[in-house]
């Protein structure tokens, strides 16, 4: 079995292994990936949350000795929508790298100006902002007992919200653009959880069916091809390619709201949570 990281802000997953392949889903920076097999300079890959495809060789690091040094060391989740990898702790020195919400990085535990001492995937040291990164969390498919519920789903719902206005991208999942499963999914990922990259309910994920009438808040709807996260209050954020909307926005299920989507309204196939 043999592993990789991904050494570009963001790459593209594709159906299949040619660059006019369909990209249906991305990997952001320093995420790990299983590489299956390789043709040509295409490799077939699976996430670490299950989802297959092709990825190209200039995408990833696969030596082993850099992505040794990289899992040894602690790791940092950046979570500012867009945050500047620089090469000084000096917000005038020049940039090494830009990454996006949810990219990972090896922190080096020195601190100056504001800004911490990182380590990228390749071995190239920079500074990050200390208050763009968080400590990262490795997601599972389960909930942890003893959580805080409330204050999860909270979580959540401030995660989904804080990608809003941004452009709707078919297999997209960072600020640069994203689509509808990928918001919900990134909204649980970044808070430890892994959901079904698809809008759809998947055996093996914690997603289970509920009653429609039971949603609470960052519980899941389903509709036909598309999934949104219900905010509460008969309001849902999802990122929808309707024109007009073209991203992240907000919806509501209240006949009366202008924010009512009839379409959807009529097409609900049902609703899912990971709390029951």
């Amino acid at each position: 079995m043999k592993y990789a990281l991904v050494n570009q802000t963001v790459a593209s997953i594709r159906k299949t292994g040619f660059p006019e392949s369909e990209r249906t889903d991305e990997a952001l920076y320093g995420m790990r990936i299983e590489i299956i097999s390789k043709t040509g300079n295409w490799c077939e890959i699976s996430t670490r949350y299950g989802y297959s495809g092709y990825m190209h060789e200039d995408c990833l690091i696969s030596d082993e000795k850099q992505i040794r040094r990289f899992d040894d060391s602690g790791k940092k989740t950046v979570i500012k929508a867009y945050a500047d990898v620089l090469a000084a702790p000096d917000i005038k020195s020049s940039i090494i790298l830009s990454l996006v919400r949810g990219s990972v990085v090896a922190e080096r535990g020195d601190y100056e100006n504001g800004f911490m001492k990182i380590m990228l995937c390749d071995g190239r040291a920079g500074y990050i902002k200390a208050g763009f990164l968080s400590d990262s969390i490795y997601p599972v498919r389960y909930i942890k007992s003893g959580i805080d519920e409330k204050r999860l789903r909270e979580n959540i719902i401030n995660t989904a919200l804080s990608y809003m206005g941004t452009q709707y991208r078919w297999g997209g999942k960072s600020p640069l653009g994203i689509d509808c499963s990928g918001l919900c999914s990134m909204a649980y990922m970044l808070n430890g959880i892994i959901i079904y990259r698809d809008a759809k309910i998947m055996d093996g994920y914690p997603v289970h069916e509920i009653e429609f009438q039971r949603l609470k808040p960052a519980d899941l709807v389903y509709f036909p091809g598309h999934m949104a996260l219900y905010l509460g209050n008969g309001k849902y954020v999802h990122s929808t390619n309707r024109q007009g909307s073209d991203g992240v926005v907000i919806n509501g299920f209240n006949k009366l709201d202008a924010d009512f989507r009839e379409d959807l309204f009529n097409s609900i196939l049902c609703a899912g949570s990971v709390f029951y």
